[in-house]
């Protein structure tokens, strides 16, 4: 640092920071939140800790200063951690009629209480569904007021709150649901709820699952007049809460003797310690067939991806997409699996 000068030095110490949280953030997904509440937020902001990096690295490559190692190499070191969040993908894989399609979608109690300015938001969610034609459908944060055919979705099953009966989960099925189950998480709104369904000679365990909301406004301003010091506590002991139920989730995995999607609201991200636990050695099917961020959790200048739908590796991902629909906070994803 003896070629800076004082101006230099100060860009180098915030540089120095960045580099310090961007590389905590990195170990995150093996750190079990209780152990570090307030240091698992970084796992939202990873994509900001990113952005910042490769500024201060572009920064230093211009100056011509050897200080641009010290992102490079933090940047470097994040490289599956930037494929987690981001992804090119080259080409589709055509649908055959054996696909299995499986939409995940927080709808938001369907704006029955007005957050939104949008209007009739459950029949056009309605007919998103109708178009998109899925097999099956996981809503989290499910309104009773809004309903499907039979005709279209011939079996359901729905797990509501205990203490409110117009919030809870739902799961539609076009084929027959020969087993059913909630995990009941305690005292929340959120839980995991399960089918089993019979698809030719296939059964296999559906979950949706809704783990510990956060609260987050999804606007930057709103969330700035937030005192800073409550905000990250109070995430963190959302995290915490996320691990407890994660921990219930996990066990009951273990005992399913079919192969098995995972579907839901994580209201965590990527790079987090749920998600490496929840996904273990299922596939992620946005990291197969997705494209883009994949963003699911409408923020002001943060792309989120919150939302996931995870496999089997028995049930090869052939398809994904993430729709740009503004009918909730959330938006919708859809994969589609090869059954043949």
């Amino acid at each position: 640092m003896k070629n800076l000068n004082f101006l230099g030095k100060a860009v180098f110490f915030l540089n120095s920071v960045f580099a310090i949280l961007l590389l905590a953030s990195y170990l995150l997904p093996f750190i079990p939140p209780h152990i570090f509440p307030s240091l698992s937020v970084l796992s939202l902001v990873m994509p900001v800790l990113l952005v910042i990096n490769l500024m201060f690295f572009l920064y230093w490559l211009l100056q011509g200063k050897r200080q641009f190692l010290l992102s490079a190499f933090i940047l470097l070191l994040g490289v599956t951690h930037i494929l987690s969040l981001f992804r090119i993908h080259s080409s589709d894989i055509e649908s055959s009629d054996q696909a299995l399609k499986v939409l995940t979608y927080n709808v938001r109690q369907f704006n029955i209480n007005g957050w939104s300015e949008e209007v009739n938001v459950g029949e056009r969610i309605v007919d998103f569904v109708k178009e998109k034609d899925p097999d099956i459908v996981a809503f989290q944060e499910y309104h009773p007021a809004i309903n499907f055919d039979r005709n279209l979705y011939t079996y359901q099953y729905r797990k509501m709150n205990k203490s409110n009966k117009n919030f809870g989960q739902i799961i539609f099925s076009k084929y027959e649901i020969v087993s059913q189950g909630s995990l009941d998480f305690e005292r929340t709104g959120n839980n995991a709820i399960y089918i089993d369904i019979v698809r030719a000679k296939d059964t296999l365990r559906i979950y949706n699952v809704h783990f510990q909301s956060l609260r987050v406004s999804p606007s930057l301003e709103k969330l700035q007049k937030q005192n800073s010091k409550r905000l990250i506590g109070r995430l963190g002991q959302a995290f915490v809460k996320q691990e407890q139920q994660l921990e219930k989730f996990l066990k009951h995995e273990e005992s399913s003797p079919y192969p098995i999607v995972v579907a839901g609201d994580f209201n965590n991200s990527a790079t987090s310690y749920l998600y490496r636990k929840v996904r273990g050695g299922k596939d992620d099917a946005f990291a197969k067939a997705g494209s883009g961020t994949g963003a699911t959790f409408q923020f002001d200048v943060i792309p989120l991806r919150i939302d996931f739908i995870l496999a089997d590796e028995s049930l090869p991902v052939i398809g994904f997409e993430t729709y740009d629909i503004p009918l909730s906070d959330h938006l919708p994803s859809m994969a589609t699996f090869d059954m043949e």
